[in-house]
C-alpha cells in the first residue's frame, strides 16, 4: 500500500499545482522511487490512494510500464488519512501480510529485506522502519520514538529529541486495522494500539533516508542523490 494521497501543504506552491508524490528528485518522481524500491524487492502488486489531484496520478500511473502491478484506491470524495486511507484500500491488498509505504520518502538501502528478514507474524503486529534522526536528510524535527532494549519502539513524549524518526515504511498483519473507525484516522491509531499490546516493533535502516515535505527538502535530496 502506498499512500499517495495527502495535501501536500508544506510544498506551498508546488503542491498546489503538483501532487507530493510527482515532485521529482534525482530525475524521477517520488512515486517512482517508491515503486521502483517495492519492485525491487519483490513486490509485484501495489494498491496506492489518490485524492489531492488526483488525475495527474492516475494519468501518471497509466502511462507507466515498471513493476508493480498498480490498483488504485480512490478517495477523491473524501480523503481518509493515512489508517482510514489503509483500511479503505484493505479490499483491494491481498493476503495477511503487507508493507505500507509512504508516497514522500526515498531510501537507498535494503530496508525491505530488513523488515521481511526480521517479521515474526506471531510476536508481532506491527514491524517499523526507523532511522536515526542525525543523519535523516530533510527532516527538521525532533525526532519520533526510543527504541528499547526488544526493539520496541516508545515515543518521544516529552523529551526534548528522540533518536529515532519513522522512516515512511511499515509491515504488518491486516488483524490490525481490525475494529477501526469507518471514517479518516491516522495510522497513529493502530500505532498506539500495538504499542500498547507490546507487539509493535522495529528496524534501524542503515541506508539513506530522504524526507521530501517542503520545497528545501527537494533541494537537499536532489543534491545528495546526484552525488
Amino acid at each position: 500500500m502506498v499512500l499517495a494521497a495527502g495535501l501536500g501543504r508544506r510544498m506551498g506552491d508546488i503542491g498546489t499545482r503538483t501532487p507530493k508524490p510527482l515532485v521529482r528528485v534525482g530525475g524521477k518522481t517520488l512515486l517512482d522511487h517508491v515503486l521502483d524500491e517495492l519492485a525491487a524487492g519483490g513486490i509485484s502488486q501495489a494498491v496506492i490512494n489518490v485524492h489531492h489531484l488526483a488525475a495527474m496520478l492516475r494519468d501518471h500511473l497509466h502511462a507507466r510500464e515498471a513493476p508493480p502491478q498498480v490498483t488504485i484506491s480512490d478517495e477523491t470524495a473524501l480523503l481518509m488519512d493515512t489508517g482510514g486511507g489503509v483500511a479503505k484500500a484493505l479490499p483491494l491488498i491481498g493476503g495477511d501480510d503487507f508493507v505500507v509505504a509512504a508516497g514522500d520518502c526515498i531510501r537507498r538501502g535494503n530496508a525491505l529485506a530488513a523488515l521481511s528478514g526480521a517479521w515474526d507474524a506471531a510476536r508481532m503486529d506491527i514491524l517499523m522502519l526507523v532511522h536515526p534522526r542525525e543523519t535523516a536528510v530533510g527532516f527538521d524535527g525532533r525526532g519520533d520514538f526510543f527504541l528499547d532494549h526488544d526493539d520496541r519502539p516508545v515515543r518521544r513524549g516529552d523529551a526534548d529529541q528522540a533518536p529515532f524518526v519513522y522512516a515512511g515504511l511499515f509491515l504488518c498483519h491486516r488483524r490490525v486495522y481490525a475494529n477501526v473507525p469507518t471514517g479518516p484516522f491516522s495510522n497513529n491509531l493502530v500505532w498506539d494500539r500495538a504499542i500498547e499490546a507490546g507487539r509493535l516493533f522495529a528496524v534501524v535502516h542503515e541506508g539513506d533516508w530522504f524526507h521530501v515535505g517542503t520545497p528545501e527538502a527537494i533541494a537537499l535530496a536532489d543534491d545528495a542523490i546526484g552525488d
